[in-house]
């Protein structure tokens, strides 16, 4: 395994995964890498779960870059090991423990997480534990399948943990741009100007003094398993496409349109992939997540260059990666998350947004994270970073749910996570509902007839007219 450490200072550092999950102890704050199921460690979290279910049961704080997989989020929820988590997770686990009350979970934008583990908002990071798929000669570390907040952890945590994970391709090297925003009152402006500039180093700078224990890995990433696109998600991508050609042809977007970006999931994943079916190309993405619709706009030409702090594919599009490794990398740019969520990088490339809603009310008003208003899901993700400043920021939902008893456009949502004042576009399989330059009640009014699905759309015009003329809220409107 020495090919994988270059360092020949770090080589004696190597451990099994349980005596560095000795180096863990109650009430640390762990910061980790992984986003969405990219690069997370699995090794010494399964060894720490074994151990706190054991003789040694111990509670830390667990701040990661967004969602991670089972072998890290799961196991630590089950074994009682978490007692925080920050900021964004996917696991029913997790989730479980969550709403019952049996640890803290803090939902906040993903943009905003480096800079508070910068300025100590979140407090020391104690350990950090970096999956990688190597370390080279100078010690530096070099990322996998994602980024996150693994270049911020590696300067700011107290001590450092690497797991290589073997079953990362080595030619994931030179896929990644490391740059790190100098802490305010410092921070200077990101030097990128374009999609496919590259501002910084290809690996993660880190004092080898820092480097506590080398853990090796097989166990692979959680594939992304996504589920083949319904009638409703193709009626979806369908209503996107023509959105866009309508604002080409308009002349409100240029014909080479600005950066996309796209929501992780199934449905954000068909919904991007519909682009390979339009005549758009050319096109860059600048996104968090890339999936594997990416790899398939890449080699049809839809999409020239695409950058994100993550690369989420199942096994048989990893399979394509490493095939056309060199020709993917000339295309595809993996950075920090501080970067790919960047608000001032969103608002000045004028990224189109399009993010998944939970439920839309008559001001267009989204919730994205609560059921029921009480009941957390996942958590915002970085749909909030990119939903406030994008330069359109579209919203896609089914028109129902729960097999179509409960209506998607309600009056009023039971969370909002999105503002009116941050929300353009809405689309369902029914069809789009441009809300821009739209009074209150003209919102309400296009969103049943253009979104909301037919069964419901005579309840909600009553529930319209009681909420806006029998109290007179015209907002401009004249009644006859």
């Amino acid at each position: 395994m020495d090919d994988r450490v270059q360092c020949p200072a770090l080589r004696g550092r190597v451990m099994s995964a349980e005596q560095a999950a000795e180096l863990i102890h109650d009430g640390m704050v762990i910061g980790t890498s992984g986003f969405t199921m990219a690069s997370y460690p699995k090794a010494v979290p399964l060894a720490l779960a074994r151990s706190a279910e054991g003789s040694k049961p111990r509670r830390v704080t667990l701040i990661t870059g967004a969602s991670v997989g089972d072998e890290l989020d799961g196991a630590l929820a089950r074994a009682g090991v978490i007692a925080r988590r920050y900021p964004y997770q996917s696991n029913a686990s997790l989730r479980e423990k969550a709403n019952q009350g049996e640890l803290a979970y803090v939902d906040m934008h993903l943009s905003q997480l480096p800079t508070w583990i910068e300025n100590g908002t979140m407090g020391p990071v104690d350990i950090a534990i970096l999956e990688a798929v190597g370390i080279d000669e100078k010690g530096n570390i070099i990322p996998a399948s994602s980024v996150g907040i693994s270049n911020v952890l590696a300067k700011y945590a107290k001590r450092v943990i690497v797991e290589i994970n073997t079953t990362h391709s080595e030619k994931l090297r030179g896929l990644h741009d490391i740059y790190t925003c100098a802490p305010a009152p410092d921070t200077e402006p990101i030097p990128l100007r374009k999609t496919e500039d590259r501002i910084g180093v290809p690996y993660i700078p880190c004092d080898i003094e820092k480097i506590a224990a080398i853990v090796y890995s097989d166990i692979p990433d959680q594939a992304s398993v996504m589920k083949p696109p319904d009638e409703a998600t193709r009626a979806m991508a369908r209503n996107l496409v023509d959105f866009l050609n309508s604002e080409t042809v308009a002349g409100r977007l240029p014909e080479k349109l600005p950066p996309l970006q796209s929501g992780v999931g199934s449905v954000g994943n068909a919904i991007l992939g519909a682009l390979t079916q339009s005549s758009f190309r050319g096109l860059s993405l600048y996104s968090e997540v890339l999936q594997s619709a990416v790899l398939d706009l890449l080699d049809t030409g839809v999409v020239e260059y695409a950058s994100a702090t993550a690369l989420s594919m199942p096994e048989d599009y990893w399979k394509r990666f490493e095939e056309k490794a060199e020709f993917y990398k000339r295309h595809l740019v993996l950075r920090p998350q501080e970067i790919s969520n960047s608000p001032e990088l969103i608002r000045r490339l004028g990224v189109i947004a399009i993010n998944t809603a939970i439920e839309v009310d008559f001001s267009g008003n989204v919730n994205s994270t609560h059921i029921g208003g009480d009941r957390m899901m996942n958590g915002l993700g970085g749909s909030g970073d990119f939903a406030r400043n994008a330069g359109v920021t579209i919203f896609t939902t089914t028109s129902t749910a729960k097999n179509g008893a409960l209506s998607c456009i309600v009056p009023v949502v039971s969370h909002v996570d999105h503002t009116e004042h941050d929300v353009d576009v809405i689309i369902t399989e029914q069809g789009t509902a441009d809300l821009r330059r739209r009074t209150a009640y003209e919102r309400a009014e296009l969103l049943i007839e253009c979104c909301a699905h037919p069964d419901f759309r005579a309840q909600l015009r009553e529930q319209l007219h009681r909420t806006y003329c029998q109290h007179k809220y015209h907002h401009g409107i004249t009644w006859t």
